[in-house]
């Protein structure tokens, strides 16, 4: 997988609905790592509204998601992402046109109609994925210590 050079990459994080992991992705890329990822997120078929299980679970983390709503993928022009996140479990290229970017998949578990531990265990792999993401992304130490 080839990553974005230019910083901050533009990194479309898609789930389903938008309404739980994209919107915890987009959320921890935006407030931990907006030095190397400019974030978007979209759904397959968006839900009506962000789920309040996913908003609390990232308040804990003082994540605030507040104005985000659920989009869906087509909202999104192909040129404005260098990279696509697909965490849905389904092909989704084929709903993004033009997309000459690169695709990732991330196996992350639906948490929706699922307790709150679940949503806190998808918050916290998700925001260790991002940050993995980030750190790839972040340019090397330009000089060494000597």
């Amino acid at each position: 997988m080839i990553l974005p050079t230019e910083l901050p990459a533009r990194v479309l994080f898609v789930c389903i609905g938008n309404s739980c992991r994209s919107q915890m992705a987009e959320g921890f890329a935006r407030h931990q790592h907006s030095d190397v990822i400019a974030a978007l997120s979209a759904g397959v078929y968006p839900a009506s509204i962000v789920q309040p299980e996913t908003i609390a679970t990232m308040a804990e983390k003082s994540v605030s998601l507040e104005g985000q709503t659920p989009k869906t993928i087509q909202s999104i022009a192909a040129e404005q992402v260098d990279l696509l996140v697909n965490m849905s479990r389904m092909t989704v290229l084929h709903l993004f046109p033009g997309f000459k970017g690169g695709n990732l998949i991330w196996e992350v578990d639906d948490p929706i109609g699922q307790p709150m531990i679940v949503y806190q265990d998808v918050r916290d792999r998700i925001e260790t994925l991002v940050a993995k993401l980030a750190a790839q992304l972040r340019p090397e130490p330009s000089g060494t210590a000597e």
